[in-house]
Order: structure tokens, then C-alpha cells, then sequence
């Protein structure tokens, strides 16, 4: 199983955009997929109740919710042969909470939009999954995605001069698309549109598939089998 969180305490990064991106590729691969929603906002969820029942099932496990009937850990049980997770985390996660999310990650992703506000916000956050959270560089967990991206503007080249500093990875760059609320509105994922409206959307994603394939390093555990499928055939 491959555990995949998605992490920057700066409200309106786009977390949400890639956890539903992540769950409706793998989804529509054929993989038993677990979609852990920790926003209070619950957007992510209302996504997955917006599926029809001829689209390929996510799990959702709604983690806002209170449930006084049940314990914390089995609200939060993933379903057992479940292939990959996709954890959406809330905004303001505290430096010394980040741990509790990414322990037993395989990858992390932080994405980021092009602004000074938000450039100094993921410098504390890289900061704080480095020396509070204690993510390894050398583990190849952690990757940057830079969001709603403007190519020919100054401020992305703010950005690009940035993430060169970090000597983390800037997995991938993602441009700024209406075909994202598309997929937020109507339930569906990037890869399950129509090909012919999102080509230039799916080939900014690839950048980011290839980086989820490569191997890393979970202190504690063995390498998660079958992560040499995530890109496989086309989708």
C-alpha cells in the first residue's frame, strides 16, 4: 500500500486539488483506493459523494467528522487490501502535529502558489516537515508541486529562485485551468475527462506521476509493493 499526503498549513495552496486529482487517477487505474479527508471543510468529500455509481469507487473516510460512537482509530481504519491512500490534510496544521501525517507516509506533497505570501509560508513548512517532522531529504519523500502557475510572470520566477534554494524536489508545475473546478464540480477527476479538453492539463501531471513511482524510504518499513505500477499503461 502506498501512503500519499498531501501538507501545507496555508489555507487555499490547492491540497484538495491534487488529493482529488491523485484519487480519481488511481481510481480509474483499477486500484483500491482510500481518499482520508482531515479538512473541516470537507471538500474533498463532497467530490467523492458527487461520483455516480458507474465511476470507479473511492473509499472516503470523512476524518472531520466527530463520531462519538466509534474510536478515532477505527474511524480512521483503512479498508484491509487497500492499494494506495490519498490523505487530504486540513489547513494550520501545527509544526508539531505534521508528525501524526506523515510518519508512515511513502510521499509528501507541498504544493504551493506563486506569491510572496505563499512562498514564505512554504518556507516554514518545509522547514518545520525538516527539522520538527524530521523528513529526510536523502528518503525521497518530500516533493514541491508549484499550483495556479503563471509561466511569464515575475513573480513565478520569485518562485522557481525559491524552491532552487530548498534542494527539494519541484515535482511539478501545474498552470492555473478551469478544467480543476470542472473536476471539483462534477465529481469526476482530471484523468477521467474527456481527453481532448484536458491534454495540456495530463501532461503537467506527469512530472508528478514519475515522482510518486520512484522509490522511498519509510523509517520503519519495507518499500510499498507495486509502486512500479503507478504510471504503467496510459491511462
Amino acid at each position: 500500500m502506498q501512503r500519499i499526503v498531501v501538507l501545507n498549513p496555508k489555507g487555499g495552496s490547492g491540497k484538495t486539488t491534487l488529493a482529488i486529482t491523485l484519487a480519481g487517477y488511481f481510481a480509474q487505474r483499477g486500484d483500491r483506493l482510500v481518499l482520508i479527508d482531515h479538512d473541516p471543510q470537507g471538500s474533498a468529500a463532497l467530490w467523492v459523494r458527487k461520483r455516480h455509481p458507474h465511476q470507479p469507487p473511492i473509499h472516503l473516510i470523512a476524518a472531520y467528522e466527530n463520531n462519538a460512537r466509534v474510536t478515532r482509530s477505527f474511524q480512521l481504519r483503512v479498508p484491509e487490501g487497500a492499494g494506495r491512500v490519498v490523505v487530504d490534510t486540513a489547513a494550520a496544521v501545527e509544526a508539531q502535529r505534521m508528525s501524526e501525517f506523515t510518519l508512515t507516509a511513502d510521499k509528501i506533497l507541498v504544493p504551493v502558489l506563486p506569491s510572496d505570501i505563499d512562498i514564505h509560508a512554504c518556507t516554514r513548512c518545509i522547514s518545520n516537515l525538516l527539522l520538527v517532522a524530521k523528513i529526510r531529504r536523502a528518503d525521497n519523500r518530500l516533493g514541491v508541486v508549484a499550483n495556479r502557475v503563471r509561466r511569464n510572470t515575475l513573480v513565478y520566477q520569485a518562485l522557481l529562485r525559491f524552491l532552487n534554494t530548498l534542494d527539494v524536489p519541484l515535482v511539478g508545475t501545474l498552470r492555473e485551468s478551469q478544467n480543476y473546478i470542472r473536476s471539483a464540480e462534477s465529481g469526476l477527476g482530471l484523468h477521467e475527462m474527456k481527453r481532448y479538453q484536458v491534454a495540456e492539463d495530463l501532461a503537467q501531471w506527469q512530472g508528478i506521476l514519475e515522482w510518486l513511482a520512484t522509490p522511498s524510504h519509510v523509517p520503519g518499513q519495507s518499500p510499498a509493493p507495486g509502486m512500479a505500477r503507478v504510471l504503467g499503461a496510459a491511462p
